[in-house]
C-alpha cells in the first residue's frame, strides 16, 4: 500500500516575491553547463545554487558544491527568502503546455506530498529504468550536506475515475498562491491545501495503489539510502520519522496532460562507418524503406518524417535512420521472426521495446558497440525533438541519428509490473517537474503525522 502524508514544506516566500519564474529550474540532470550559467544569472536566489552548484578550483572536503548548497539553504531560510509552513500541507499544481502536435494546449495536474519510502521488494513503488552509482553518490552527498529534498520524485498512480485529483480540486476555491509563466510557454500554478479531512480522504484513496516512478529514479534511491543512514544513527522507531519519507509529485496515469516523448539517439562518430554494408547487414532483421529527404524545407520534412514513423510504428517496432549529408532517410521495420533473435536474457515484454530493438540489432550487432558503450554519454546524445535531432546531424555536430516513437504508458506499466527495468533514457515524461516549487527539510527528530 502507498502511504502518503502532508508535510510542512518550504517555498520561496510568496508573501514577498511573485516572480517564481526567476527562481525555479528543471531537474539537475537535464541542465547543461550553459544553462547552469543562465540560471545563475537569472536571480541570486535561483534554485540552481542548491541542486547544481558550480564546481570551483580548490574544492575540498569542507568547501565544495554540496557544502555551499547547504550554506545557501541555511542563509536563505534564516533571511526569510524561504518560507516554512507552520502546519502540514499538500500542494496541488497545474502545468499548461504546448504538446507540439498542432493541437490545443494540455494541462497536467499533480499533487506534491510525502510518500513513505519502500524497500526494493515491496512492490509498492515501482521503478522502470536503470540507475547509475555516480548519480546516486552525487545526490546522496547533496542530501547529507543539506538534510533536505529539493526536487520531487515524479510518480504515477492509476485512477481511471480521477477520484483523487477531483477531490483535491474541489478544495481549490481560491486563487493560486503561486502562478507564473516560463519562457518556454509553460504556465504554472500551485495551491496549498491545509484540510486534515482532505488529507485523510486522499491518503485512504492511495492506500491500495502502487506508484510507478516516471522520473527521478536516482532521487528515490538516494532517499532510501539516506533513510538507511539515518536509521543506523537514530533508529527506526517511532516509525514515522521524517527520513522515512520522500517528497513526490504524483499524477494520475489517466491525466489528459500526461505526455511521453521519445528519446532519439544521436551518435558523434562511428569509426570506419560504411552505409552500404551497414544496410545489407540490417536486412537480416529489418524491412528497409528508403525515403527522400532533400532538406530544403526542414520543418515540413521533419513533420512528415514524424508522421510516417508514427504510422509505421503503430503495430510494430520501426526506427528511422538519418546520417550527415544524406538526401534520404531509412525506415527499419523489424521482421516478425527477428524478435526471437534479441536474446534469451530478455523477458518478452522487454523485447517489445523499440529502444532494445535498436540497441540489440543496430547498435550492438550492426555497429559493434558494447553494452558498456550504450551508457557512455560521450558517444550517445539524447534528443526528444526529431527536428532538432535532424538539424544537429545536418550541421555536422553528429554523424547520425536513430529516431524512435515514444514508449507507450501501457508498456511502461507492463514492464514495471513484471519487476523489470528498461534501459536508461527509454522514456521522457514531458514536461519535467520543476525544481523550486516546494522543498522538504528533513529533521530526524520530526514525526510525520500520517492521516
Amino acid at each position: 500500500m502507498a502511504n502518503i502524508a502532508p508535510f510542512k514544506g518550504l517555498t520561496y516566500n510568496y508573501h514577498v516575491r511573485k516572480d517564481f519564474e526567476l527562481m525555479v529550474a528543471p531537474p539537475y540532470d537535464v541542465i547543461s553547463e550553459d544553462e547552469q550559467e543562465l540560471y545563475y544569472q537569472a536571480d541570486p536566489y535561483n534554485v540552481i545554487r542548491l541542486i547544481l552548484g558550480k564546481k570551483k578550483t580548490g574544492d575540498s572536503d569542507w568547501d565544495n558544491r554540496y557544502t555551499r548548497a547547504a550554506d545557501y539553504f541555511k542563509r536563505w531560510e534564516s533571511a526569510g527568502i524561504l518560507f516554512n509552513e507552520d502546519e502540514p500541507c499538500i500542494y496541488v499544481t497545474s502545468l499548461t503546455y504546448d504538446p507540439g502536435n498542432d493541437g490545443p494546449p494540455l494541462t497536467r495536474w499533480g499533487v506534491i506530498t510525502l510518500v513513505r519510502i519502500e524497500d526494493e521488494d515491496s512492490r509498492v513503488i515501482l521503478p522502470h529504468e536503470r540507475t547509475f552509482s555516480a548519480h546516486r553518490d552525487d545526490r546522496l552527498k547533496l542530501m547529507r550536506a543539506c538534510s533536505a529534498q529539493f526536487s520531487q520524485v515524479f510518480g504515477l498512480y492509476e485512477d481511471p475515475d480521477n477520484t483523487i485529483m477531483n477531490t483535491c480540486r474541489k478544495n481549490i476555491d481560491f486563487d493560486p498562491l503561486i502562478a507564473f509563466d516560463l519562457n518556454d510557454g509553460t504556465k504554472h500554478q500551485m495551491w496549498t491545501l491545509r484540510n486534515p479531512l482532505l488529507f485523510k480522504e486522499v491518503a485512504d484513496s492511495m492506500l491500495e495503489k502502487t506508484i510507478l516512478i516516471a522520473d527521478g529514479h536516482h532521487r528515490y534511491e538516494t532517499a532510501r539510502n539516506f533513510r538507511n543512514i539515518m536509521r543506523a544513527r537514530y533508529g527506526q522507531r517511532p516509525a514515522n520519522r521524517s527520513y522515512e519519507y520522500v517528497m513526490m509529485y504524483l499524477t494520475n496515469m489517466s491525466d489528459e496532460g500526461l505526455t511521453i516523448l521519445p528519446s532519439h539517439r544521436l551518435i558523434k562518430s562511428v569509426p570506419d562507418f560504411q552505409p552500404t554494408p551497414f544496410l545489407e547487414k540490417l536486412g537480416k532483421w529489418f524491412r528497409i524503406t528508403e525515403v527522400p529527404f532533400p532538406g530544403t524545407d526542414i520543418p515540413n520534412e521533419c513533420a512528415a518524417l514524424k508522421q510516417r514513423l508514427e504510422q509505421a510504428g503503430s503495430t510494430d517496432s520501426v526506427i528511422a535512420f538519418y546520417q550527415h549529408k544524406a538526401a534520404q532517410y531509412f525506415l527499419f521495420s523489424l521482421k516478425p521472426a527477428a524478435r526471437n533473435e534479441m536474446g534469451d536474457d530478455l523477458h518478452p515484454s522487454l523485447k517489445k521495446l523499440d529502444v532494445l530493438v535498436l540497441s540489440r540489432f543496430i547498435l550492438q550487432k550492426a555497429l559493434g558497440f558494447s553494452k558498456e558503450d550504450l551508457d557512455n554519454e560521450e558517444i550517445f546524445h539524447y534528443q526528444s525533438s526529431i527536428r532538432t535531432a535532424v538539424s544537429d546531424v545536418r550541421s555536422g555536430n553528429y554523424q547520425m541519428a536513430f529516431l524512435l516513437n515514444p514508449t507507450k504508458i501501457d508498456h511502461v506499466k507492463e514492464i514495471a509490473g513484471n519487476s523489470l527495468v528498461m534501459p536508461r533514457k527509454s522514456t521522457y515524461f514531458y514536461p519535467k517537474v520543476l525544481t523550486g516549487l516546494v522543498f522538504n527539510k528533513i529533521d530526524p527528530h520530526e514525526i510525520i503525522q500520517a492521516p
